[in-house]
């Protein structure tokens, strides 16, 4: 029911809610004496590690320069009507050009890591055999600009730049060739890095560059594959990463330690109670049976192999052994929960479809679930026994509008990070072995299939004039960063 309210009326409501806020005020235990919290109860641990993240193609440009071949995401994005507006990564944010200024963007913040990824086209124009100096010489001099900003530089290997040759070649990732030469370029990465860099991932987000890649044809390559050669090709992704941690191990210096980065299926319980909870965990497993849990367990757990059937994947026991090469810490890249419930199926658990009137940030899919931000670091700990634990990319897109004076007000990006970071410092709390938090990303860069229509970055980028331009996200991060609490 609405009731009318006057001035007069709505002043003296005002004023009587005032008094009465003042005479409670001796009731809150956390407040000082002019209000300001006595002790910060989300306080992170003393050596906790903030940084963002980027990946070459999104942010490097110089698509054509010093000996860089060309990438399938070169390709796929000159074909009309596959990004948006026809937009490509040729120039991004021209960080091959601007890194100095991108590595102070870091400083400013006062973070104390940069996870970037190397372009395999660069390294190695077409894939494997002849090396391309020029290439492997752009990551040395960022290598050497981070750490003499005091800046710790974490290394991806591959984040979705495949080399063309390799499509036209072998089918990309239909093919074992492909996993082979991934392990040769790793290792010949690590070789040369690893005296600088100490934490390699192999790998990013396998269900984003084989699932919407080579099943749903809405990313590079653009296929549209048969369930059988889907699998294969799953398949011939996790064997690359398993090849690619020998390799490392192999050729990296003494000291170097290697894991991946993966959007997983994190499932979080409908509620917190015994049966949800065991069938989140439950779900975990078998909803990341292709990737994350074959490469953590050395094996295709039975419910995926009996629900494919003959679509299965075919495999030797020599390649479960080297996809489940050890590692020495798991990445995990964390935006929206899997919502689960138990129930009394052969699976034990359903996946709760989120309703229509379900909040989601700028981009539709990003759907806002904080407590993911728990349950995916608890998963990882608590099925993998994962000793060390890294939040590799979260964050979200806002329709972001720069202001004439030159700001940007993304109170929803803040409000997004403050609860997520909150919900990781419960993980952090429970003492699950979260090492650091990557947040994705530094700047607004090229978006895959959307082209620089979403934003997903702290820094503004006008992409006329590659002027970076801090949001208010980025002054809250730089706090979080220097107090090293939840803000």
């Amino acid at each position: 029911m609405q009731k009318n309210f006057s001035r007069r009326t709505f002043g003296k409501t005002v004023g009587a809610a005032a008094i009465g806020a003042s005479s409670l005020s001796s009731l809150a235990p956390n407040l000082g004496a002019q209000g300001t919290p006595r002790e910060n109860y989300y306080q992170f641990p003393n050596g906790f590690l903030w940084g963002c993240a980027t990946a070459a193609y999104q942010v490097e440009g110089a698509a054509q320069e010093d000996g860089r071949g060309p990438s399938i995401w070169d390709t796929f994005s000159h074909i009309p009507g596959k990004v948006y507006n026809n937009q490509t990564g040729d120039v991004a944010d021209d960080q091959y050009h601007r890194y100095k200024e991108d590595v102070q963007l870091l400083k400013s913040l006062g973070a104390k890591t940069y996870r970037f990824s190397v372009s395999w086209p660069r390294v190695f124009p077409t894939g494997a055999g002849q090396t391309n100096e020029k290439g492997i010489a752009y990551y040395e001099r960022l290598v050497d600009e981070l750490l003499a900003n005091g800046i710790e530089p974490f290394c991806t290997l591959f984040h979705w730049d495949l080399p063309q040759a390799l499509q036209d070649k072998f089918g990309g990732w239909e093919s074992r060739e492909t996993s082979k030469a991934f392990g040769d370029y790793a290792g010949y990465v690590a070789s040369k890095l690893s005296d600088r860099v100490q934490h390699f991932f192999t790998m990013n987000e396998f269900s984003s560059f084989i699932d919407l890649g080579y099943r749903d044809g809405r990313f590079a390559p653009g296929l549209k594959l048969p369930p059988a050669r889907l699998n294969q090709a799953r398949h011939y992704a996790v064997l690359a990463h398993g090849l690619a941690v020998q390799a490392i191990r192999d050729k990296g210096k003494t000291g170097t330690k290697v894991g991946l980065a993966e959007n997983f299926l994190s499932g979080v319980p409908v509620i917190e109670s015994e049966p949800h909870v065991k069938a989140a965990a439950q779900a975990t497993r078998v909803l990341n049976a292709q990737y994350l849990t074959v490469i953590m367990e050395g094996k295709y757990v039975n419910e995926y192999i009996q629900q494919e059937g003959a679509n299965a994947p075919k495999f030797t026991p020599e390649d479960l052994k080297i996809i489940g090469s050890p590692l020495d810490f798991v990445g995990i890249n964390i935006y929206t929960p899997v919502y689960i419930r138990a129930d009394d199926s052969s699976m034990g658990f359903a996946v709760v479809k989120n309703p229509s009137s379900y909040p989601h940030m700028a981009s539709p899919w990003l759907d806002i679930g904080p407590e993911a931000l728990y349950w995916g670091p608890r998963h990882v700990a608590q099925i993998w026994n994962a000793k060390e634990i890294y939040i590799t990319e979260n964050g979200c897109s806002s329709a972001d509008v720069l202001t004439p004076d030159g700001h940007v007000y993304d109170t929803d990006r803040v409000m997004y990070l403050r609860n997520y970071i909150g919900k990781l410092h419960r993980a952090v709390s429970e003492g699950f072995p979260v090492r650091g938090y990557f947040l994705w990303s530094l700047m607004d860069n090229f978006e895959w299939a959307d082209g620089y229509n979403l934003r997903f970055g702290i820094y503004y980028v006008d992409y006329q004039t590659q002027k970076r331009y801090p949001k208010l996200s980025a002054q809250f991060y730089r706090e979080v960063i220097e107090r090293n609490a939840v803000l």
